[in-house]
Order: structure tokens, then sequence, then C-alpha cells
């Protein structure tokens, strides 16, 4: 019975016996290589790029050939033997670096330092935006780990807040500032806002406020303005009022007082009262004449302006001349 040979046996057996003929003639062939064509495949590709190498050669060895009248001409070959004969001095140029930046390092230290500076401002505006971020966020955490989850109306209600504090501290700020004033500058502010005055009477300024050389007639702390005028002279109420004294006794001679509001305003050692007690009066009505009644060195008018008792410098709120 014949034996059945597989198709693989078979081409094993084939490539035996091609080896032995190869063998035989003097070429020795490896078995792996038999129905391969990869070897020829690259050598054919070597070839190729041996072929187009000589090829490229050729073709610039001719346009050399073709442009050699500009390529070797003099002007050319002077042109590269004045480069080729330049002398660099490298000491000279490393002179002339240092020069340069011993006369420019101050413009050099100002632009780092400007640059450090918008880097730092630049950084410190990131900051503060991730502050205030974060104080957001510890805002909202706050309301939220209170009142539950973060709803619109808590962070309104939160910011509400916030607008309080800020007033109350303005507030605070207002009222420390006011307390640092003088009882007397702020007198003066009120009246200023809240009153207007006119010139009792024309005359020269005699005495001024406050303190002053006493005599047996004169007071040591004068708690008005003298001014000097011809007796007789009309005297007008400097702000609209309701007289509440009109008297002629005391060191004051004949005088008048006139009341608006909290505020006084007395007028003495006048030589005639033209008003009297209770009589309404408006501003730059004639009340009186000048005198020298009272204690009094002559012909005056003592003009006084009060609030609450406590007496303010007529120069602090009108200009006499």
């Amino acid at each position: 019975m014949e034996k059945t040979i597989s198709q693989e046996e078979r081409i094993r057996r084939a490539e035996q016996i091609y080896n032995r003929r190869r063998i035989a003639k003097g070429v020795r062939v490896s078995g792996n290589s038999v129905n391969r064509a990869e070897p020829n495949k690259i050598s054919l590709f070597k070839k190729t790029l041996f072929q187009i190498a000589i090829c490229a050669t050729i073709y610039i060895i001719f346009y050399l050939v073709k442009n050699g009248n500009y390529i070797f001409s003099e002007e050319v070959l002077n042109k590269t033997k004045e480069f080729l004969s330049y002398d660099i001095n490298f000491g000279n140029i490393q002179s002339q670096i240092t020069m340069f930046i011993e006369n420019n390092k101050h413009k050099l230290w100002e632009t780092t330092f400007n640059n450090e500076i918008s880097n730092e401002i630049e950084n410190n505006s990131i900051n503060n935006e991730i502050n205030e971020t974060i104080e957001n966020e510890q805002i909202s955490n706050i309301v939220g780990g209170i009142g539950g989850p973060i709803t619109n109306e808590a962070v309104e209600e939160s910011s509400k807040e916030k607008i309080t504090e800020d007033k109350n501290e303005e507030k605070d700020e207002t009222e420390n500032k006011t307390e640092k004033k003088s009882q007397n500058e702020l007198d003066i502010e009120y009246i200023k806002e809240n009153y207007k005055f006119i010139l009792p009477v024309t005359g020269t300024v005699t005495s001024r406020y406050g303190q002053r050389e006493e005599t047996e007639v004169v007071s040591a702390n004068h708690k008005g303005i003298d001014i000097g005028a011809l007796s007789g002279t009309p005297i007008y109420a400097s702000i609209s009022g309701t007289v509440t004294v009109s008297s002629e006794e005391g060191e004051y001679g004949k005088h008048l007082d006139i009341t608006n509001g909290d505020i006084l305003t007395r007028y003495a050692h006048c030589s005639k009262l033209l008003v009297k007690e209770g009589d309404k009066v408006k501003q730059g009505d004639k009340i009186a004449e000048v005198g020298s009644t009272g204690n009094s060195t002559g012909p005056h008018l003592h003009f006084e302006i009060r609030r609450d008792n406590r007496t303010i410098n007529p120069e602090d709120i009108l200009k006499f001349d």
C-alpha cells in the first residue's frame, strides 16, 4: 500500500534536493531563504538610491561649471580674501561689552526693579482676589453651616449684615472725630450751618473777644466784641428773634437780649433802647442806639453771641472792619 505524503513533507524534500544540487555546484544556500524575495527587493532599493545620488552629483557639477564665471569671479574671490584676512580683536570686543554694561547698569537695574514691582503688584492682585474668594467662601460656609443649605436669601442676609457692620464702623469713626473737636468748634459749625448774621453796627473794633488787661472798668475776660461808633449811631438786629431782655441795670448799662432758638445775641452800653421784652424783631430792624452806659470807657456797642449760654467769638461768625 502506497504511503500518502503531505504537501509540507513534499516541499521539505524538494528543498533538500535543491540544496544538495546547489552544494554540488559549489554554492551554499540556506534553506530559510528559499522562495523569499526580500533580499532582492532590498538590493534593488539600494541600487536605486545609488543611481539617484550619482545623478544629483552630475547635476551639481554641471551647475557649477555653468555658473563658474560668477562663483570664481575676481570680485567674489577678493571679498572672500578680505573676510578671511580680517583680524578679530576679541579682547577689544570684551572691553567694549564690559564698558557698555557699566554705563547702562542703572538702566538695566531700573528695568529689573520695575519688572519686580510689576510682578509683585500682579501677585498682590492675585492674592487679593484669592483672599476675597476665600472670604466669600468662608461667609458662604458659615451661612450654610448655621442655616443649612446655602441659598440666595442667606447670601443676601449675610451681605446686609456686612453692610450694617460697615455703616456702624463709619458711624463710630464719625463720632470719634466729633469727640476730638472742642465744644467751641462744634458751636461755631452749628451756628454757621443754621443761622445767618449781619453786622449790628458800622464802626471800628476797639476791643476783641477773650482775655485782656483788667482795670476798674474793663473786665479781664471779654465775652464779646466792642465796636466803636458815635453816640446815637443806629444799632440793628443781627438775627431775627424775640426780645427776652430789655434792661437799664447792671454793668452792661442799657442792653438788649434777642433769642432765636438756642442762640442769643446781646447788645450793650446803648444810649437808647427802641424795643421791649416780648417784642418780635426781624433781622435788620433798628433796635437801639450806640451809647456809653454802664461800665464803659466811651461810646461803643458791646456785641455778644451765645449758644446755650456759651459765649462765641463774634469774629468766628462775622467779618468786622
